[in-house]
């Protein structure tokens, strides 16, 4: 499936090496201010070649808003935005295209549907997510000013290399959009070392929401950690999803992973702002595992469309950590989630008053 959500419904479409990528967002309330300028920042800071830490592959990523906004306002109807592929280089890939690339999803595209585009990845290149995060930037217009909610990432582990402060005010200041600053000449510096020597590494993305009330999410079916933790295994290259303290709590006693409250708010938040899979009020706490990028230069063995053991050395423009472009992206994915549970709240639900006792969220 190309679509995802329920009350708001967002379809991607469109190939890497394509004339131009797509999406349509589906169910988006009237009267929201958008303009294409909205869009820059986040997608500016998902793109490639904007550090030497990334693919140097360079695309405009100018969006073009075909219908659904009129006068500068959502109109209510589907949101149509396009942005055309400027940089593709398609030649790259001539040498591989009968190939299978080891750690691709070259061999299993080509056995679900008998054929596949070889350039770039196709479907399955991280080039399809810059309409997540497109979508995802009218979904964090709308939360923060209909609830007041913020939606914010940082990448929280590179390799083995782990934060050794945390300020979020840190994140926007460096290209690794690593919440440490005296750390990122260090990380830099192994950044450079990873990349001449050919080889790729994972990383791990936090994300997290502040504001978003207590009620969202569905109990049994729509839980909201089961819907934050599918859509983020969306996103190209996620191998593992953890809410809240995640593997952590299979080595923590329950009296101390339960979050105890009292009258001044919960004392910690152990659960990422869940239970019973409805939001608590608390922070929402998601982390994120990218695996390393399998495009690189170091030969590997494989297979080709014939079943010929072959070499396939991937050449052209990839990143060494896929990883430090994911932030906007799985921000873009929890502000879906998070829009489309608080449009399904309003709907069953709209009607409920504030309940009582509310527990305060510390700041």
């Amino acid at each position: 499936m190309n679509t995802f959500g329920q009350l708001l419904r967002v379809t991607t479409f469109g190939e890497s090496h394509g004339p131009a990528i797509g999406c349509v967002v589906d169910g988006c309330p009237p009267g929201l201010a958008v303009a294409a300028e909205d869009f820059v920042p986040d997608l500016a800071r998902r793109a490639t070649g904007r550090s030497r830490h990334t693919s140097q592959r360079r695309e405009a990523d100018v969006v073009e808003i075909l219908s659904g906004v009129h006068e500068g306002a959502t109109t209510g109807t589907p949101i149509a935005l396009l942005i055309r592929n400027t940089d593709a280089r398609s030649r790259d890939y001539a040498a591989i295209a009968d190939s299978f690339r080891p750690g691709h999803a070259d061999y299993t595209y080509w056995q679900k549907y008998g054929r596949r585009d070889p350039a770039g990845g196709g479907r399955a290149s991280a080039r399809e997510t810059t309409m997540r995060v497109a979508a995802g930037v009218i979904a964090k217009k709308w939360l923060a000013e209909r609830f007041g909610v913020r939606v914010r990432a940082c990448v929280s582990q590179i390799g083995t290399h782990l934060p050794q402060a945390f300020d979020w005010d840190a994140v926007a200041g460096n290209p690794l959009s690593w919440p440490c600053a005296a750390q990122v000449a260090e990380l830099e510096a192994a950044m450079d070392a990873l990349r001449k020597s050919g080889d790729s590494v994972g990383a791990k993305v936090t994300v997290r929401a502040d504001g978003v009330p207590p009620g969202w999410g569905e109990p049994v079916y729509g839980k909201l950690g089961a819907e934050l933790a599918a859509a983020m295994m969306s996103i190209n290259a996620v191998k593992g999803v953890e809410i809240g303290d995640g593997f952590g709590v299979v080595d923590t006693p329950g009296s101390e992973h339960r979050d105890e409250a009292d009258a001044a708010g919960f004392f910690s938040n152990h659960a990422g702002g869940i239970l019973g899979g409805i939001s608590t009020g608390q922070p929402l706490l998601c982390h994120v595992a990218f695996k390393p990028t399998s495009s690189l230069r170091l030969p590997a063995r494989g297979l080709d469309v014939e079943g010929n053991e072959v070499q396939v050395v991937t050449t052209g423009r990839h990143d060494p950590c896929v990883g430090l472009r994911a932030p906007p992206i799985c921000e873009a994915m929890m502000a879906l989630v998070l829009m489309d549970q608080a449009l399904r709240h309003r709907a069953q639900c709209g009607d409920v008053g504030e309940v009582r006792p509310r527990i305060p969220t510390p700041p």
